[in-house]
Order: C-alpha cells, then structure tokens, then sequence
C-alpha cells in the first residue's frame, strides 16, 4: 500500500483461522490500521491479494465486504451522535432489509417481518453487552466508555464473521478495560466470532490473543504467540522496550 512516495505495507503475508483471537500491534505509524482499511477495503491495496474463506475481496466495494461477514469497529469512535443506542445498532441491518420503498411507505409484508427480525437481533446484542439501561439514550449523552461498548455492538448487530477492531481499549480507565477484554472473549467463545484487533495495552493483547503479529514501519518483524512474542529481541527492540514486564 502506497500514499505518494511512501510504502506504508511492504510485503505483509498472514493468515487468521476460524475462533482466533488474532492481535496486530506495533509502534505509531507501523501500518495496522491501514491493514484493516485494506481488508475492508476503504483503502484498495497497489499490489498482492487479500482473501476471506477462499473468496479474493481486493477489488470488492466495502459494502460487499461487509455483507460476506467482515465487520469493522473502530478506533475513533463513528456512531450517529444524535442517534439512539438501539437506533444505530438498527442501522447496522441496512444489508438485511430486502423490500422496496413502497413496502416501507404502507409497513407490510416483507417490511414488517423484517423490521421484526432486525430488531429482535438487535435486542440480543444489547442484552449480551449490557446495553438495556442505555437502549433509549442519545448516543451523545453516553460516557466514552458506553460509547466504545455501543460501537462494539454495532459491528456485531450485523452479525459478522470476522470482527475486525480497531483500539479497542484506547482512552478506558482500568474497569472500563476489564469489561471490554471480558465482552471480547465472550463475543468470540460464545457468539463464535473470529477477531482480528489492534491494540497498543499490552497486557490486553497477552491475555485475549491467540497469537500476534508485530508490524514496524510497514514491515511484518515478528509472528506467534505471546509467550514467543514476549520473548522475541527484535519486538522487545522495536516495541515492547528493553524493561517491559508481561
């Protein structure tokens, strides 16, 4: 991936299995959240090939991308402010709607069933992370923290595959960060969903991840668990700092 006369990604091969907890991390500027802009296609890689369950995605529009089962939540948070909690999980559903404007305008057929079965999926959500006292609430008027919780939920009301989540700890006191890592695991162990994160909290990244990959400068420097990954002088070099205790 190129901007100018820069290579932000150089040669980055990697794969994610099916129920991992997998963890992109690096320093500022190492290139993970464009890997993810690439992934799902907002940004559209010069060179190489991305796939998802066999299917090349390079070239596909980002909707389609969302529509095979990759969901994005992200680092600064991009919800509908004025809106409410269950309204912006309602319009996670966008891709679920299959009736025309005329059903829409008189409520009937299609449009009913669907709306019904939209919002029951979405209701699931709100009771699995805890979100029933806010369900009404302007997104606006809820704490950082609620916030980072409603944009996890978004990208899991449309039922993704492969969550892919961008910091999602970043700006969190310490029991907002324990309730998020919890709400992480169950997503995936219960909900059976395969995660791809980037995160800089490092105790974090050891507790939940299967396995990590450590970027530099555009660059893969290292791959595997976290115990390897701890251990490893070039990450300690480049990242982790000579002193870090995990």
């Amino acid at each position: 991936m190129y901007f100018g006369g820069i290579e932000a990604l150089k040669g980055i091969s990697f794969s994610v299995g099916k129920g991992e907890i997998f963890a992109i991390i690096g320093p500022n500027g190492a290139g993970k959240t464009t890997l993810f802009n690439c992934i799902n296609c907002i940004y559209r890689a010069q060179e190489g090939n991305i796939q998802f369950e066999g299917q090349e995605i390079i070239k596909m529009k980002p909707h389609k991308i969302a529509q095979l089962g990759i969901a994005r939540a992200f680092q600064n948070i991009e919800l509908f402010k004025g809106m409410t909690v269950l309204d912006n999980l309602m319009s996670a559903q966008g891709h679920k709607m299959k009736y025309g404007l005329l059903e829409a305008a008189i409520y009937l057929g299609r449009c009913s069933k669907n709306e019904i079965r939209c919002r029951d999926d979405v209701e699931e959500i709100i009771d699995f992370l805890d979100l029933q006292n806010f369900r009404k609430k302007p997104v606006s008027s809820l704490s950082y923290g609620l916030q980072k919780r409603v944009e996890l939920a978004r990208a899991l009301a449309m039922k993704p595959k492969l969550l892919l989540i961008d910091e999602p700890v970043s700006g969190m006191n310490s029991e907002e960060t324990e309730d998020m890592a919890r709400y992480l695991l169950d997503v995936n162990e219960e909900m059976n969903v395969t995660i791809a994160l980037v995160e800089h909290e490092m105790g974090v990244v050891m507790d939940l991840s299967d396995r990590i990959m450590v970027l530099n400068f555009g660059n893969k420097i290292a791959e595997g668990t976290p115990q390897e990954i701890a251990s490893n002088p070039e990450v300690i070099q480049a990242y982790l700092g000579e002193t870090q205790k995990i």
